[in-house]
């Protein structure tokens, strides 16, 4: 089999370290007092009713992070109704300490031995405001970032796999593409791909069978 050429990453989550595992960052940026906020989601579910109930399909995740954005924005004594509030406030101070280390190794490894590098996302700008690209450096290793935020188009629906492949004008065949949700690397399997399931609990692991793809190590 040949060696892919294109690594294709979704952004939170896999670039960025999710909201569960920022709390201290989130609470400093929002003048919170530490150990505020307490919810984990995947990192300790038996503590965190609400996110049981999501992974039981009693609520979308969706709903999930309606409920956290109200709660948070209550904390500062505002109304919240939408998560890109949430995101810009809690982690606009200061974009580089959101980057997963162990993505910021693998990405520049990637790019250093010659692999082309790629965003597929579904809410970048949305969720982050469009200055947030320009104040993350690592980011300008990316020959291009598809963002359903223009787009319009959401993964799973195979023509956002599609289009990112043929930005970088190759098949789907030669990209590895890594996410961290089930139904997204569905779709990317679907699409042609080659997937990669990121586990937000084990990022190193992840990225390492990532680039296990192209003849690397992390």
């Amino acid at each position: 089999m040949s060696i892919p050429k294109a690594l294709v990453l979704d952004f939170g989550g896999v670039v960025t370290r999710t909201l569960f595992e920022t709390h201290e960052l989130t609470e400093k940026a929002l003048g919170l007092k530490p150990g505020t906020l307490t919810w984990q989601g995947p990192f300790d579910p038996a503590s965190d009713p609400l996110w049981q109930s999501m992974q039981a399909d009693e609520i979308s995740e969706r709903d999930y992070w309606k409920t956290r954005t109200r709660e948070v924005g209550e904390l500062v004594g505002e109304d919240w109704d939408a998560m890109e509030t949430f995101v810009r406030r809690a982690r606009g101070a200061d974009p580089v300490a959101v980057v997963r280390p162990e993505a910021d190794r693998a990405i520049r490894k990637a790019h250093a031995a010659g692999v082309r590098l790629a965003v597929l996302s579904n809410e970048l700008d949305l969720f982050y405001g469009a200055d947030f690209r320009g104040r993350l450096p690592l980011l300008s290793l990316f020959e291009t970032i598809v963002d359903a935020t223009y787009t319009k188009i959401l993964k799973p629906d195979l023509r956002a796999y599609q289009s990112v492949a043929d930005t970088l004008g190759l098949p789907t065949g030669a990209c590895v593409f890594v996410d961290d949700q089930q139904r997204n690397i569905d779709g990317a399997i679907a699409a042609g791909m080659l997937p990669v399931h990121f586990d937000v609990a084990s990022p190193a692991r992840s990225y390492a069978e990532a680039l296990g793809h192209f003849g690397l190590t992390l």
